[in-house]
Protein backbone atom coordinates (compact mmCIF):
# COMPACT_ATOMS: atom_id res chain seq x y z
CA UNK A 1 0.00 0.00 0.00
CA UNK A 2 1.20 3.49 -1.01
CA UNK A 3 1.64 5.51 1.77
CA UNK A 4 0.32 9.39 1.34
CA UNK A 5 2.79 11.71 1.98
CA UNK A 6 0.37 14.47 2.57
CA UNK A 7 -1.54 13.09 5.90
CA UNK A 8 2.22 11.47 7.01
CA UNK A 9 3.47 15.53 7.16
CA UNK A 10 -0.15 16.58 8.57
CA UNK A 11 0.62 13.91 11.21
CA UNK A 12 3.98 15.32 11.63
CA UNK A 13 2.34 19.04 11.93
CA UNK A 14 -0.05 17.81 14.31
CA UNK A 15 2.22 16.34 16.66
CA UNK A 16 4.33 19.06 16.65
CA UNK A 17 1.85 21.41 18.06
CA UNK A 18 0.51 19.06 20.64
CA UNK A 19 4.52 19.58 21.57
CA UNK A 20 4.50 22.92 22.33
CA UNK A 21 5.47 24.36 18.73
CA UNK A 22 4.53 27.42 17.63
CA UNK A 23 4.96 27.09 14.17
CA UNK A 24 6.05 24.02 12.06
CA UNK A 25 7.10 22.52 8.40
CA UNK A 26 7.29 18.93 7.67
CA UNK A 27 8.64 17.10 4.53
CA UNK A 28 8.30 13.41 3.40
CA UNK A 29 10.09 12.05 1.07
CA UNK A 30 9.91 8.69 -0.59
CA UNK A 31 11.55 6.80 -3.23
CA UNK A 32 12.98 3.97 -5.52
CA UNK A 33 16.33 3.71 -7.17
CA UNK A 34 18.01 0.50 -9.26
CA UNK A 35 20.65 0.39 -10.80
CA UNK A 36 23.45 -2.23 -12.31
CA UNK A 37 26.76 -2.24 -13.72
CA UNK A 38 28.80 -4.90 -15.43
CA UNK A 39 31.95 -5.64 -15.94
CA UNK A 40 34.19 -7.27 -18.44
CA UNK A 41 30.88 -9.08 -19.52
CA UNK A 42 29.33 -10.02 -16.26
CA UNK A 43 27.26 -8.51 -13.66
CA UNK A 44 29.19 -6.42 -11.35
CA UNK A 45 26.68 -5.25 -9.00
CA UNK A 46 22.92 -4.63 -8.29
CA UNK A 47 21.24 -2.49 -6.00
CA UNK A 48 17.42 -1.61 -5.30
CA UNK A 49 16.91 0.84 -2.94
CA UNK A 50 13.50 1.63 -0.94
CA UNK A 51 12.19 3.76 1.92
CA UNK A 52 10.54 6.96 3.18
CA UNK A 53 12.76 9.45 5.10
CA UNK A 54 11.20 12.77 6.79
CA UNK A 55 11.84 15.85 8.08
CA UNK A 56 10.58 18.27 10.81
CA UNK A 57 11.16 21.86 11.80
CA UNK A 58 9.64 23.53 14.87
CA UNK A 59 9.86 26.99 16.35
CA UNK A 60 9.47 28.58 19.21
CA UNK A 61 9.39 32.30 18.20
CA UNK A 62 12.18 33.03 16.83
CA UNK A 63 14.42 29.63 17.86
CA UNK A 64 14.40 26.76 15.27
CA UNK A 65 15.13 23.11 15.48
CA UNK A 66 15.12 20.63 12.91
CA UNK A 67 15.09 16.47 13.49
CA UNK A 68 14.53 13.96 10.66
CA UNK A 69 13.71 10.19 10.89
CA UNK A 70 13.16 6.82 8.41
CA UNK A 71 11.02 5.60 10.65
CA UNK A 72 7.11 7.02 10.41
CA UNK A 73 5.39 4.94 13.16
CA UNK A 74 3.19 6.97 15.24
CA UNK A 75 5.47 6.52 18.74
CA UNK A 76 8.56 7.98 16.57
CA UNK A 77 6.46 11.22 15.17
CA UNK A 78 5.63 12.18 18.77
CA UNK A 79 9.49 11.52 19.99
CA UNK A 80 10.49 13.57 17.11
CA UNK A 81 8.71 16.53 17.57
CA UNK A 82 9.28 15.87 21.19
CA UNK A 83 13.03 16.26 20.55
CA UNK A 84 12.44 18.88 18.34
CA UNK A 85 10.44 21.48 20.74
CA UNK A 86 12.79 20.75 23.78
CA UNK A 87 16.13 21.38 21.38
CA UNK A 88 14.29 24.47 19.93
CA UNK A 89 13.68 25.96 23.20
CA UNK A 90 17.59 25.78 23.94
CA UNK A 91 18.66 27.11 20.80
CA UNK A 92 19.81 30.57 20.26
CA UNK A 93 17.14 33.43 18.72
CA UNK A 94 17.24 33.80 14.89
CA UNK A 95 15.95 36.77 14.05
CA UNK A 96 15.62 36.00 10.15
CA UNK A 97 14.39 32.51 10.86
CA UNK A 98 10.30 31.86 10.01
CA UNK A 99 7.69 30.82 7.82
CA UNK A 100 6.45 32.11 4.89
CA UNK A 101 3.38 34.25 5.41
CA UNK A 102 0.18 33.20 4.28
CA UNK A 103 -0.61 35.73 1.79
CA UNK A 104 3.37 34.73 0.18
CA UNK A 105 2.18 31.47 -0.37
CA UNK A 106 1.74 30.06 -3.57
CA UNK A 107 -1.76 28.46 -5.03
CA UNK A 108 -0.39 27.17 -8.39
CA UNK A 109 0.33 23.57 -6.89
CA UNK A 110 -0.06 21.13 -9.91
CA UNK A 111 3.27 20.15 -11.12
CA UNK A 112 1.63 17.45 -13.89
CA UNK A 113 2.81 20.09 -16.87
CA UNK A 114 5.98 20.26 -16.07
CA UNK A 115 6.20 16.04 -17.25
CA UNK A 116 8.51 15.24 -14.20
CA UNK A 117 7.59 11.74 -13.90
CA UNK A 118 7.54 9.33 -16.45
CA UNK A 119 4.49 7.54 -15.93
CA UNK A 120 5.73 4.03 -17.88
CA UNK A 121 6.22 0.90 -15.77
CA UNK A 122 9.57 0.45 -13.76
CA UNK A 123 11.85 -0.95 -16.17
CA UNK A 124 13.33 -4.83 -14.99
CA UNK A 125 16.90 -5.00 -14.19
CA UNK A 126 17.58 -7.41 -16.75
CA UNK A 127 16.29 -4.15 -19.60
CA UNK A 128 19.08 -2.45 -17.38
CA UNK A 129 21.57 -4.72 -17.36
CA UNK A 130 21.37 -5.47 -20.93
CA UNK A 131 21.79 -1.46 -21.53
CA UNK A 132 24.81 -1.49 -19.63
CA UNK A 133 25.86 -4.65 -21.42
CA UNK A 134 25.40 -2.59 -24.81
CA UNK A 135 27.28 0.63 -23.62
CA UNK A 136 30.30 -1.89 -22.71
CA UNK A 137 30.13 -3.57 -26.23
CA UNK A 138 29.96 -0.58 -27.89
CA UNK A 139 32.96 0.56 -25.89
CA UNK A 140 35.38 -2.39 -26.24
CA UNK A 141 34.36 -2.30 -30.05
CA UNK A 142 36.19 1.01 -30.64
CA UNK A 143 40.05 -0.10 -31.78
CA UNK A 144 42.67 1.04 -28.97
CA UNK A 145 39.96 0.63 -25.95
CA UNK A 146 41.44 -2.05 -23.61
CA UNK A 147 39.16 -2.58 -21.03
CA UNK A 148 35.71 -0.73 -19.91
CA UNK A 149 36.20 0.77 -16.04
CA UNK A 150 32.10 0.68 -15.89
CA UNK A 151 29.21 0.38 -17.59
CA UNK A 152 26.28 1.10 -15.94
CA UNK A 153 22.10 2.14 -16.24
CA UNK A 154 19.28 2.98 -13.27
CA UNK A 155 16.17 4.24 -12.52
CA UNK A 156 14.65 5.96 -10.14
CA UNK A 157 11.71 7.57 -9.37
CA UNK A 158 10.52 9.49 -5.92
CA UNK A 159 8.05 11.50 -4.42
CA UNK A 160 7.92 14.71 -1.92
CA UNK A 161 5.30 16.40 0.04
CA UNK A 162 6.35 19.47 2.30
CA UNK A 163 3.36 21.12 4.32
CA UNK A 164 3.28 23.48 6.94
CA UNK A 165 1.35 25.24 9.94
CA UNK A 166 1.12 28.71 7.62
CA UNK A 167 -1.76 26.12 5.89
CA UNK A 168 0.80 25.19 2.80
CA UNK A 169 0.86 21.62 1.48
CA UNK A 170 1.99 20.00 -1.67
CA UNK A 171 4.22 17.68 -3.37
CA UNK A 172 5.50 16.23 -6.83
CA UNK A 173 6.99 12.86 -8.05
CA UNK A 174 10.17 12.66 -9.85
CA UNK A 175 11.48 9.89 -12.41
CA UNK A 176 14.92 9.51 -14.44
CA UNK A 177 16.80 7.01 -16.40
CA UNK A 178 20.29 6.35 -17.13
CA UNK A 179 23.28 4.93 -18.88
CA UNK A 180 26.46 5.66 -18.62
CA UNK A 181 30.21 3.86 -19.57
CA UNK A 182 33.62 4.91 -18.78
CA UNK A 183 36.37 3.54 -21.32
CA UNK A 184 40.43 2.59 -20.70
CA UNK A 185 42.84 2.90 -23.80
CA UNK A 186 46.12 1.65 -23.64
CA UNK A 187 48.28 0.00 -20.55
CA UNK A 188 50.65 0.78 -18.00
CA UNK A 189 51.63 4.29 -17.49
CA UNK A 190 50.46 5.40 -20.49
CA UNK A 191 46.30 4.39 -20.10
CA UNK A 192 43.82 7.81 -20.37
CA UNK A 193 40.66 6.74 -19.64
CA UNK A 194 36.94 9.24 -20.82
CA UNK A 195 33.30 8.67 -20.16
CA UNK A 196 30.10 9.61 -21.49
CA UNK A 197 26.27 9.61 -19.39
CA UNK A 198 22.93 10.25 -20.04
CA UNK A 199 20.32 10.74 -17.96
CA UNK A 200 16.57 11.88 -18.56
CA UNK A 201 12.74 12.18 -17.14
CA UNK A 202 11.67 10.07 -19.73
CA UNK A 203 12.62 6.93 -20.89
CA UNK A 204 11.97 7.89 -24.56
CA UNK A 205 14.11 10.28 -24.20
CA UNK A 206 17.28 8.65 -23.35
CA UNK A 207 20.35 8.14 -26.05
CA UNK A 208 20.95 4.92 -27.03
CA UNK A 209 23.17 2.38 -25.12
CA UNK A 210 25.49 1.86 -28.09
CA UNK A 211 26.09 5.54 -28.64
CA UNK A 212 26.90 6.20 -25.32
CA UNK A 213 29.61 3.37 -25.09
CA UNK A 214 30.89 4.03 -28.96
CA UNK A 215 31.72 8.07 -27.44
CA UNK A 216 32.85 6.77 -24.12
CA UNK A 217 35.59 4.71 -25.92
CA UNK A 218 36.45 7.27 -28.67
CA UNK A 219 37.05 9.58 -26.35
CA UNK A 220 39.41 7.70 -24.51
CA UNK A 221 41.07 7.18 -27.44
CA UNK A 222 41.67 10.36 -28.11
CA UNK A 223 43.56 11.01 -25.59
CA UNK A 224 46.15 8.23 -25.73
CA UNK A 225 49.81 10.10 -25.78
CA UNK A 226 48.90 12.76 -23.93
CA UNK A 227 52.00 14.86 -22.76
CA UNK A 228 51.94 17.78 -20.31
CA UNK A 229 51.53 21.40 -22.73
CA UNK A 230 53.46 24.35 -22.23
CA UNK A 231 53.49 26.65 -19.53
CA UNK A 232 52.23 30.85 -20.01
CA UNK A 233 49.66 32.97 -20.68
CA UNK A 234 47.31 31.44 -23.62
CA UNK A 235 43.82 31.31 -24.45
CA UNK A 236 41.40 28.41 -23.34
CA UNK A 237 38.63 26.72 -24.34
CA UNK A 238 36.38 24.95 -21.66
CA UNK A 239 34.14 22.00 -23.36
CA UNK A 240 30.71 22.33 -22.73
CA UNK A 241 31.28 19.06 -20.80
CA UNK A 242 33.29 21.18 -18.15
CA UNK A 243 32.04 24.90 -19.11
CA UNK A 244 28.73 24.64 -16.68
CA UNK A 245 31.78 24.90 -13.69
CA UNK A 246 32.59 28.37 -14.37
CA UNK A 247 28.70 29.48 -13.90
CA UNK A 248 28.61 27.30 -11.54
CA UNK A 249 31.47 29.46 -9.33
CA UNK A 250 29.36 32.71 -10.05
CA UNK A 251 26.15 31.49 -9.00
CA UNK A 252 27.28 29.79 -5.71
CA UNK A 253 29.24 33.53 -5.34
CA UNK A 254 25.79 35.40 -5.94
CA UNK A 255 23.88 32.69 -3.24
CA UNK A 256 22.48 35.18 -0.76
CA UNK A 257 24.09 32.74 2.16
CA UNK A 258 27.04 34.04 0.75
CA UNK A 259 26.66 37.61 0.65
CA UNK A 260 25.06 37.57 4.40
CA UNK A 261 28.14 36.26 5.34
CA UNK A 262 30.35 38.56 3.68
CA UNK A 263 32.34 35.66 1.77
CA UNK A 264 32.02 36.45 -1.73
CA UNK A 265 33.71 38.33 -4.75
CA UNK A 266 30.42 39.44 -5.48
CA UNK A 267 29.89 41.30 -2.50
CA UNK A 268 29.52 44.82 -3.18
CA UNK A 269 29.35 44.43 -7.25
CA UNK A 270 24.73 44.29 -7.44
CA UNK A 271 24.56 45.98 -10.91
CA UNK A 272 28.24 45.76 -12.23
CA UNK A 273 29.47 43.67 -14.84
CA UNK A 274 30.20 40.22 -14.64
CA UNK A 275 29.96 38.75 -17.89
CA UNK A 276 30.50 40.96 -21.65
CA UNK A 277 27.49 42.46 -22.60
CA UNK A 278 25.21 40.50 -24.83
CA UNK A 279 25.10 37.42 -22.08
CA UNK A 280 22.74 37.19 -19.26
CA UNK A 281 22.15 33.90 -17.02
CA UNK A 282 18.14 33.05 -16.78
CA UNK A 283 17.07 31.17 -14.22
CA UNK A 284 13.66 29.40 -15.34
CA UNK A 285 12.32 26.59 -13.29
CA UNK A 286 9.22 26.20 -15.19
CA UNK A 287 10.64 24.08 -18.14
CA UNK A 288 9.50 21.00 -18.73
CA UNK A 289 11.10 17.50 -18.86
CA UNK A 290 13.90 18.80 -16.53
CA UNK A 291 14.17 17.54 -13.44
CA UNK A 292 15.21 20.86 -11.31
CA UNK A 293 11.77 22.40 -12.26
CA UNK A 294 9.41 23.35 -9.97
CA UNK A 295 6.52 25.41 -9.71
CA UNK A 296 6.93 26.52 -5.80
CA UNK A 297 9.75 26.76 -3.34
CA UNK A 298 10.70 24.44 -0.30
CA UNK A 299 8.81 27.13 1.57
CA UNK A 300 5.79 27.29 -0.48
CA UNK A 301 6.56 30.24 -2.29
CA UNK A 302 6.18 30.83 -5.97
CA UNK A 303 8.95 30.03 -8.09
CA UNK A 304 9.69 32.13 -11.51
CA UNK A 305 11.76 32.99 -14.42
CA UNK A 306 14.35 35.49 -13.43
CA UNK A 307 17.68 37.39 -14.82
CA UNK A 308 20.37 36.79 -12.16
CA UNK A 309 22.78 38.70 -14.67
CA UNK A 310 21.38 40.72 -17.45
CA UNK A 311 23.50 41.63 -20.26
CA UNK A 312 26.73 41.21 -18.68
CA UNK A 313 24.86 43.03 -15.39
CA UNK A 314 24.73 41.41 -12.17
CA UNK A 315 20.93 41.88 -11.31
CA UNK A 316 20.05 39.55 -8.50
CA UNK A 317 20.94 37.24 -5.33
CA UNK A 318 19.54 34.40 -5.03
CA UNK A 319 17.30 34.24 -1.91
CA UNK A 320 15.17 32.25 0.40
CA UNK A 321 13.10 33.68 2.93
CA UNK A 322 16.17 33.70 6.21
CA UNK A 323 18.86 35.26 3.72
CA UNK A 324 16.21 37.91 1.84
CA UNK A 325 15.33 38.73 5.66
CA UNK A 326 19.10 39.10 6.46
CA UNK A 327 19.64 41.40 3.37
CA UNK A 328 16.73 43.23 3.64
CA UNK A 329 15.26 42.09 0.63
CA UNK A 330 12.54 39.59 -0.40
CA UNK A 331 13.28 35.77 -0.90
CA UNK A 332 13.55 35.05 -4.67
CA UNK A 333 11.91 31.82 -4.36
CA UNK A 334 15.11 29.59 -4.15
CA UNK A 335 14.13 27.39 -0.68
CA UNK A 336 15.48 24.15 -1.78
CA UNK A 337 15.66 21.61 1.82
CA UNK A 338 15.94 17.81 2.62
CA UNK A 339 14.94 16.14 5.99
CA UNK A 340 18.05 16.91 7.94
CA UNK A 341 17.61 20.35 7.92
CA UNK A 342 16.42 23.99 7.42
CA UNK A 343 16.00 25.42 3.62
CA UNK A 344 18.40 27.34 1.92
CA UNK A 345 18.94 28.97 -1.12
CA UNK A 346 19.44 27.40 -4.47
CA UNK A 347 18.96 27.93 -8.26
CA UNK A 348 17.58 25.43 -10.52
CA UNK A 349 17.66 25.12 -14.50
CA UNK A 350 20.23 27.83 -15.58
CA UNK A 351 20.82 28.68 -18.82
CA UNK A 352 23.67 30.91 -20.37
CA UNK A 353 23.24 33.08 -23.29
CA UNK A 354 25.26 31.06 -26.43
CA UNK A 355 26.66 32.88 -29.22
CA UNK A 356 26.94 31.86 -32.84
CA UNK A 357 30.03 30.11 -33.22
CA UNK A 358 30.47 25.94 -33.00
CA UNK A 359 33.23 25.01 -30.72
CA UNK A 360 35.32 23.97 -33.96
CA UNK A 361 34.76 28.13 -34.68
CA UNK A 362 36.53 28.89 -31.70
CA UNK A 363 38.88 26.57 -32.12
CA UNK A 364 40.09 28.29 -35.04
CA UNK A 365 39.72 31.72 -33.60
CA UNK A 366 41.77 30.53 -30.36
CA UNK A 367 44.67 30.02 -32.31
CA UNK A 368 47.59 28.49 -29.73
CA UNK A 369 46.21 27.46 -26.75
CA UNK A 370 44.14 24.70 -24.61
CA UNK A 371 40.99 22.71 -25.10
CA UNK A 372 39.84 21.46 -21.65
CA UNK A 373 37.51 18.58 -21.80
CA UNK A 374 38.44 17.16 -17.65
CA UNK A 375 39.11 19.05 -14.88
CA UNK A 376 40.38 17.51 -11.31
CA UNK A 377 40.62 18.97 -7.93
CA UNK A 378 39.60 22.89 -7.38
CA UNK A 379 40.86 26.20 -5.59
CA UNK A 380 39.08 29.06 -5.38
CA UNK A 381 39.02 31.61 -3.52
CA UNK A 382 35.38 32.76 -2.35
CA UNK A 383 36.53 36.26 -0.99
CA UNK A 384 38.98 37.08 -3.92
CA UNK A 385 37.62 34.62 -6.71
CA UNK A 386 41.27 33.70 -7.19
CA UNK A 387 40.74 30.60 -9.17
CA UNK A 388 43.28 27.28 -9.82
CA UNK A 389 42.27 23.50 -11.38
CA UNK A 390 43.90 20.75 -12.62
CA UNK A 391 42.92 20.30 -16.19
CA UNK A 392 43.69 17.99 -19.42
CA UNK A 393 42.52 17.86 -23.01
CA UNK A 394 44.09 18.65 -25.99
CA UNK A 395 46.65 21.57 -27.09
CA UNK A 396 45.45 23.57 -30.19
CA UNK A 397 47.88 24.80 -32.34
CA UNK A 398 46.88 27.21 -35.59
CA UNK A 399 43.39 26.85 -35.40
CA UNK A 400 44.05 23.23 -34.71
CA UNK A 401 44.04 20.14 -32.38
CA UNK A 402 47.19 19.23 -32.16
CA UNK A 403 47.62 16.36 -29.45
CA UNK A 404 45.95 15.79 -26.32
CA UNK A 405 47.55 17.18 -23.01
CA UNK A 406 47.29 16.05 -19.36
CA UNK A 407 48.89 17.05 -15.74
CA UNK A 408 48.22 20.49 -16.07
CA UNK A 409 46.82 23.51 -14.14
CA UNK A 410 44.81 26.82 -15.15
CA UNK A 411 44.66 29.25 -13.27
CA UNK A 412 43.40 33.37 -13.50
CA UNK A 413 40.54 35.34 -11.01
CA UNK A 414 37.04 35.19 -11.87
CA UNK A 415 36.63 38.59 -11.63
CA UNK A 416 38.72 39.72 -14.05
CA UNK A 417 38.31 36.46 -16.82
CA UNK A 418 34.75 36.03 -16.79
CA UNK A 419 33.78 39.34 -18.58
CA UNK A 420 36.00 38.02 -21.35
CA UNK A 421 34.45 35.38 -22.30
CA UNK A 422 33.09 34.02 -25.44
CA UNK A 423 30.20 31.59 -25.51
CA UNK A 424 29.91 28.52 -28.45
CA UNK A 425 26.37 27.45 -29.63
CA UNK A 426 26.79 23.27 -28.20
CA UNK A 427 24.74 23.26 -25.07
CA UNK A 428 22.59 20.48 -24.46
CA UNK A 429 19.33 21.99 -23.53
CA UNK A 430 18.04 18.93 -22.18
CA UNK A 431 20.16 19.71 -19.41
CA UNK A 432 19.37 21.22 -15.68
CA UNK A 433 22.58 23.60 -16.37
CA UNK A 434 22.89 25.01 -19.71
CA UNK A 435 26.00 26.33 -20.79
CA UNK A 436 28.26 25.90 -24.21
CA UNK A 437 31.68 25.75 -24.50
CA UNK A 438 33.40 28.90 -23.64
CA UNK A 439 36.35 30.46 -24.75
CA UNK A 440 38.27 32.36 -22.45
CA UNK A 441 41.07 34.78 -23.19
CA UNK A 442 44.75 35.23 -21.86
CA UNK A 443 44.60 32.49 -18.42
CA UNK A 444 47.89 31.26 -16.93
CA UNK A 445 48.95 27.48 -17.54
CA UNK A 446 51.47 25.75 -15.78
CA UNK A 447 52.85 22.83 -17.86
CA UNK A 448 55.90 21.59 -19.04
Amino acid sequence: MTVSLADLTAQLLDVARAAGAEAADAIAVDGTSVSIAVRQGALEQAERSEGIDIGLRVLIGRRQACVSSSDTRPETLRQMAERAVAMAREAPEDPTAGLAEPGQITKRTDTEALDLYDPSDEPDPAVLEDDARRCEAAALAVKGVTRIDGASAGYGRRRVHIAATNGFSAGFGRSDRARGCVAIAGEGTGMERDWDFDSRVFQSDLRDADEIGRIAGERAVARLGARRPKTGAYPVIFDERVASSLIGHLLQAANGMMIARGSSWLLGRMDSQVLPKGLSVIEDPHRARVPGSRLFDAEGLPTARREIVADGILRSWTLDLATGRKLGLPSTGNAARGTGGPPSPSTSNIALTEGTSSRDDLIAQMGTGLLITQMIGSTINPNTGDYSRGASGFWVENGQIAYPVNECTVAGNLLEFLPRITPANDARHHLGTVVPSLLVEGLTLAGD
